[in-house]
Order: C-alpha cells, then sequence, then structure tokens
C-alpha cells in the first residue's frame, strides 16, 4: 500500500492529495504546521506540540480546525494507514480557502487541514550522530515573528539550500549583534569551553521548540545545568561540544561551524548522553 494523505476531512492517496488553488496557505502562508516524531508508530512530545499549535493559530488568528481530542484520533489514524512506526507527522492548518485578497475572508471560512506521514531510518540517524554534522551560518533575516510556527519558510529554505551547498547538514542565523539565534529547522546549543551548556532563551525571536523544552527538562533531571543566554559562532568553534535539536534531528552533535572543527572533531560525551536521555524520555511518554 502506498502513503495516504489526510486533506480536509478525507484520507487519500498520496500521490493524489490537493489543495485549492486560494487556500490562504498556498497564497499567503497564512498558515502554520507541526511535525512530531515518532517512536514505535506513537507521537513524542505530543502535548508540546499541541499546546504550540494551539498557541500559533491563536497569534494568527485561526481557530482550531477541531478539538485536541479529535485531531490526535486523526493523527493517530494517519499513521495507522500509512504502517510508519519510525517516522515523522506533518501537520498543517491554513486560514482556508478564499477568494484572494490580503485581508482576512469577511465571512469565516474553514480552516484546511493536511496531514501527511513519512518514515525515517532510526539507524541512519544514529550512525549520522555518531559521526556528527557541519553547520553554516548566515545573517538573520527573517521576520520579527518567529515564535508563531508559520509555513512562511522562504528565508528557512535559502539558508537550508547554502548549507547543502557547503555539505553542511543545517544553517545557524546570526543577528546584529553576531549572537546565533537558531538554525534554520534546530535550536542550537553548546556546551562552552568552561563546560556550561548554553542556549538561546526564547525572549530572543526564536522559535520555542519543543524538543528543546523537553531536553531542558531531561537536563535537569540529569543534574545539570544550562544558561540560557546567546553565543557567538566563534564562541561554538571554541566550545567543548555543540548540537541541535528539533523534531527531525533529536539530538545532533555539531562537529564544525563553518567548516572550522569544533572541541576535537567528534561528537562529544556530553550531546552524546543527552541524545539516549532524550529518546528515552521521548519513548517513555509518547502517546
Amino acid at each position: 500500500m502506498g502513503r495516504v494523505a489526510y486533506v480536509n476531512g478525507a484520507f487519500v492517496p498520496h500521490a493524489n492529495a490537493t489543495v485549492h488553488i486560494e487556500d490562504r496557505g498556498y497564497q499567503f502562508a497564512d498558515a502554520v504546521y507541526e511535525v512530531w516524531a515518532l517512536f514505535d508508530g506513537k507521537l513524542a512530545d505530543a502535548e508540546g506540540h499541541f499546546a504550540r499549535l494551539e498557541r500559533s493559530l491563536s497569534e494568527l488568528s485561526i481557530p482550531m480546525p477541531m478539538s485536541r481530542a479529535a485531531l490526535t484520533l486523526v493523527l493517530k489514524a494517519a499513521v495507522r494507514r500509512n504502517r510508519v512506526r519510525e517516522g515523522l507527522v506533518y501537520l498543517q492548518v491554513s486560514r482556508g480557502v478564499a477568494t484572494r485578497d490580503h485581508a482576512f475572508p469577511t465571512k469565516p471560512v474553514r480552516p484546511a487541514v493536511v496531514i501527511t506521514v513519512k518514515g525515517f531510518d532510526r539507524a541512519a540517524s544514529e550512525a549520522k550522530a555518531a559521526r556528527g554534522v557541519g553547520v553554516v551560518t548566515t545573517p538573520e533575516n527573517r521576520w520579527g515573528r518567529c515564535d508563531i510556527k508559520t509555513v512562511g519558510l522562504l528565508p528557512n529554505a535559502l539558508a537550508k539550500q547554502k548549507a547543502r551547498e557547503a555539505g553542511a547538514a543545517e544553517a545557524w542565523f546570526v543577528d546584529d549583534l553576531g549572537f546565533v539565534t537558531e538554525g534554520a529547522s534546530s535550536n542550537a546549543w553548546i556546551v562552552d569551553a568552561n563546560g556550561s551548556l548554553r542556549t538561546r532563551d526564547t525572549n530572543a525571536n526564536i522559535l520555542r521548540g519543543i524538543t528543546r523544552d523537553t531536553l531542558l527538562d531531561v537536563i535537569r533531571d540529569a543534574g545539570l545545568t544550562v544558561n540560557e543566554r546567546p553565543f557567538t559562532p566563534d564562541e561554538a568553534v571554541a566550545a567543548k561540544e555543540a548540537f541541535i535539536t528539533g523534531a527531525g534531528t533529536l539530538v545532533q552533535p555539531v562537529i564544525a561551524v563553518d567548516g572550522r572543527v569544533v572541541g576535537d572533531g567528534a561528537p562529544g560525551p556530553v550531546a552524546m548522553r543527552l541524545r539516549s536521555l532524550y529518546i528515552e524520555r521521548a519513548k517513555a511518554l509518547a502517546i
């Protein structure tokens, strides 16, 4: 059986899944999204993702398309129909379909919902973590509301392409003060030269990463401390370790920034320990 997508109330073959040409997500990026990691067919960090979805929708005055309980059932049904045990679930909610006009529709329309599921090679992910990845830096050029998980991701896409062309896995945005904000699809962390865990605070213009939040709990439970304050690319290069976090990467060690080696050029013990502890927590709490 091929892949199956959920589109506005119906499950359809993935290859035939379509949205209306005047869907506002397509024309204005007037939409939000969430991505859940799947462990053994279960949704990881579910509460955090649902809460962020509801917040993002509220910030854009888009109503929830259905109750959280109903949405959970639909997400799980999509996972079952795709027979995926280890993978990613993508949910997108747009304002809906309306005659093209920049302002919101004068007559309320039903939010449009799309769900897709894809498998993920967990063994390949573990092998990648064991090798570590490189990142490149790029000037921060996104809008001032990166805390909303909107589908307006053109700067992120351009940053990812820059990373790919450089043979790197991720791009870190750097603000006007010279500090790393976050990655194109991840949060950025270091274990600095003094051995302190550091990541950007969410009062800055960054996304409130759900994997990041869970990892903060893991760090506290492990008896470690973290300073939520910014760092520069130079500080990252001088650090003992660096890593990124996200639903797709989990905890991924970074071994080079702009081609400059971090630490001893290999995944560090803190990042690898946190990856193991995060996966253990995520599996235990997945629904």
